[in-house]
């Protein structure tokens, strides 16, 4: 079961106004076993909206329209659906008296365009909604001799959300064949996406039912999993054998195969050892330690740490030694395998994390370029430093740099 969603607004196809409800509706729609196979974004223009929803209705079983059912000239969405559909519009009384009656608490005169928001298409339901004056509408209707749903909800997303969920996913229950969804999230971290594809392609090409998203962000990639099935044990059975073959294949570079972020299993391994983690960052000016803070709970194993920016904070705070920094310069391995150290020391953690590098886009010289960054950890026995050569802008190569030294931790604590 396929379907498209149109998001309507000429707001939409500016620089200042993106659409963010057709998230929540794919997410809900997923959980109905349908799939979201376009997202279309159409402006406040009447011609444009009809030829949207007829190649939507071509294409898809469910079209559901967010926004355009204001009282204004350029909410249009009514008439648009009436108009492809070839039926007509019809004022309905019981929504003329809601209007009135909402704006009579409000003490409000009624203008007279404020009544188009009781127009009804032909063959339609109303879908009322309690958060705002525009109702929602159902349509189930023939479309090229096939059965098609359209569904229309206000474009505010506290009116849309809600609207959808008490009014719209229990007439889908009831409307669609029942399907059951399984879904998995693996992650990994540092591994190229070209490389986690050569890897992972010839194993999830072969599981044709199970739909296989891989994204890629700063040194994170997801793997997304999605079977739909007529019974709910079929398609967990088939997402876990899928799943199980990539974790063996993804090996040390797997970090989580519930969806938790890096951060949050850094803290899972600490707690595990009972141990406590400290960080002296230069480049990424703090990165690790907000990511690490984001995550309730964190102060059981974080004891904080120091944004050493300058080399006499170095000194000062992480207890660099000046000499180490004249001699071998402030991007080095020995200065990143002192911040560590020397943090650890300051502050009493187990662990010890030290970050040094050159995010640009100035600070290069010959033997040092742009994205040159050492990251260290000890725990005092031991310490390991990592030489990495980042690409990208300044904050892309923060947040490489952050990424790299969670994972670094990571695999110190396993």
């Amino acid at each position: 079961m396929k379907s498209e969603i149109i998001a309507i607004g000429s707001e939409m196809l500016t620089p200042h106004r993106q659409d963010t409800n057709s998230l929540f509706l794919t997410e809900k729609l997923n959980e109905l076993g349908v799939t979201v196979a376009f997202k279309t974004i159409v402006g406040d223009r009447r011609k444009d909206l009809v030829n949207a929803i007829r190649s939507a209705l071509g294409r898809v079983d469910i079209v559901i329209m967010m926004g355009g059912l204001g009282p204004t000239e350029d909410d249009i969405t009514r008439e648009a659906v009436a108009e492809t559909l070839g039926v007509k519009l019809k004022r309905d009384g019981t929504q003329v008296a809601a209007l009135a009656t909402r704006m009579a608490t409000w003490r409000l005169p009624i203008p007279d365009n404020n009544f188009k928001q009781a127009d009804l298409i032909e063959g339609a339901t109303i879908l009322p909604n309690a958060n705002g004056s525009a109702p929602g509408q159902w349509i189930d209707t023939t479309f090229g001799d096939f059965r098609k749903l359209i569904i229309l909800v206000p474009g505010p997303p506290s009116e849309c959300k809600p609207l959808f969920e008490t009014e719209v996913m229990p007439r889908l229950r009831e409307a669609l064949p029942q399907r059951f969804l399984a879904k998995r999230s693996l992650k990994a971290a540092m591994i190229p996406e070209s490389q986690a594809d050569k890897l992972l392609a010839p194993v999830y090409t072969t599981y044709t039912d199970v739909e296989t998203t891989i994204l890629a962000h700063n040194g994170d990639i997801q793997l997304l999993l999605h079977c739909v099935k007529r019974e709910q044990e079929h398609a967990e059975r088939r997402v876990s054998e899928l799943a199980s073959k990539m974790e063996e294949i993804l090996d040390d570079w797997l970090y989580s195969s519930e969806g938790e972020s890096l951060e949050q299993i850094v803290l899972y391994y600490l707690g595990l050892r009972q141990a406590t983690l400290a960080v002296a960052e230069s480049c990424t000016g703090g990165l690790v330690a907000e990511r690490i803070t984001s995550v309730p709970g964190s102060s059981r194993s974080f004891v904080g740490g120091a944004i050493v920016y300058s080399n006499a904070l170095k000194t000062q705070f992480a207890g660099v030694p000046a000499e180490l920094i004249e001699e071998h310069g402030a991007v080095s391995e020995e200065v990143a395998r002192a911040l560590a150290e020397g943090i650890r020391k300051k502050t009493g953690a187990t662990i010890g994390l030290g970050v040094t590098g050159i995010a640009g886009p100035t600070g290069a010289t010959e033997t040092k370029p742009v994205g040159l960054v050492y990251i260290a950890v000890t725990d005092g026995a031991k310490t390991d430093v990592l030489e990495k050569n980042f690409r990208g802008s300044r904050q892309r190569i923060r947040d490489f740099a952050a990424q790299q030294a969670l994972d670094l931790v990571r695999r110190r604590l396993m």
